[in-house]
């Protein structure tokens, strides 16, 4: 039996609409939320990429600041977004890995996100003040060793990065150290310049400056690689804690559901934006290398981590508001 004409017409139809519709992504301005103040290292690593994006696409990216929670406010707006791919989101380990597993939130970042891609990570450095008489990772263990409970670190706030580095230094190396949380990095380091505090983990563009005028001592550096601004500080593998691993790290993302042609498009501009050496440039400032990978990799990786920091929260047992 032959199809009707009309069955016909629909069928061609219905084959043509989907590559349609990415093919003509984007025909206006996208929204990128940032959920963070403006100024911090999350908004600027935005607006150099979003630049670069609107470059490509010849549509307007917009920046959205939807600071609040430590990033979790601003991606609960990303989640209860239209998936059409027109609003998207910059958002970082603490909201995606971290809070949901420490506190209550309104979305389950494998299931209510759609990954786009990994943009970039940034490592945490370890600083004493120069009244610490520990010169390396492992004059500092012995110290905190022989002190137990007076070595005191700082943190950006429950469950941050650099409060759950502290914690899992703690693990690996068996000490009794005592975390300080501050609401953000700027307080933070002026109490460690105040020697109110001994010891933190912290994005490096805000410790560069008091590193170099000997305000503060680097110890090691979480990550795999040496930092080329400070070539000389080891990383926590080369200090023979090679699970020390704390690096924060920022993705795009956007609401589940979003059409898989439409994400595709929105990986290709974002990875083709992060190739650009202006962009790359300027991360590296911020102390962030680019990376740019796929939607299905970046999954794996956002999987990975929220099962990695859900065992140093229980393991350490810092305290939840599930």
């Amino acid at each position: 039996m032959k199809p009707s004409y009309g069955l016909f017409a629909a069928l061609v139809l219905l084959l043509s609409a989907a590559p349609a519709g990415a093919q003509d992504f984007p025909s206006h301005q996208i929204r990128l939320i940032v959920p963070f103040p403006a100024g911090g290292p999350s908004d600027i690593i935005a607006r150099v990429l979003g630049q670069r994006m609107s470059e490509i696409t010849k549509q307007p990216v917009i920046i959205d600041n939807r600071g609040g929670q430590g990033g979790v406010l601003g991606t609960e707006v990303l989640a209860k977004a239209t998936p059409d791919g027109y609003t998207i989101a910059l958002s970082s380990a603490g909201a995606l890995a971290i809070s949901p597993t420490m506190e209550r939130v309104t979305y389950d970042p494998l299931k209510d996100l759609q990954t786009i891609t990994l943009v970039a990570k940034a490592p945490e450095m370890l600083v004493v003040t120069p009244d610490v008489p520990a010169k390396n990772m492992a004059e500092l263990v012995a110290l905190a060793k022989a002190k137990p409970g007076k070595l005191n670190f700082a943190s950006t706030g429950p469950g941050s990065m650099p409060h759950l580095a502290g914690e899992l230094l703690k693990l690996i190396a068996k000490v009794d150290i005592v975390h300080v949380p501050y609401r953000g990095a700027a307080p933070a380091v002026n109490d460690l310049l105040g020697q109110q505090v001994q010891m933190a983990f912290l994005d490096q563009p805000v410790l560069l400056p008091q590193i170099k005028a000997g305000g503060l001592r680097a110890i090691a550096i979480g990550a795999p690689e040496r930092a080329s601004t400070l070539p000389d500080v080891p990383t926590t593998a080369e200090v023979g804690m090679p699970d020390l691993l704390a690096e924060n790290w920022h993705g795009m993302v956007a609401p589940a559901g979003t059409p898989a042609a439409i994400v595709a498009v929105l990986n290709r501009i974002t990875t083709e934006a992060l190739q650009d050496p202006t962009v790359k440039e300027k991360l590296a400032i911020q102390g962030a290398t680019v990376v740019g990978d796929s939607p299905e990799h970046f999954h794996a990786f956002l999987d990975s981590e929220i099962t990695r920091w859900a065992k140093v929260i229980k393991d350490a047992g810092v305290a939840t508001e599930k």
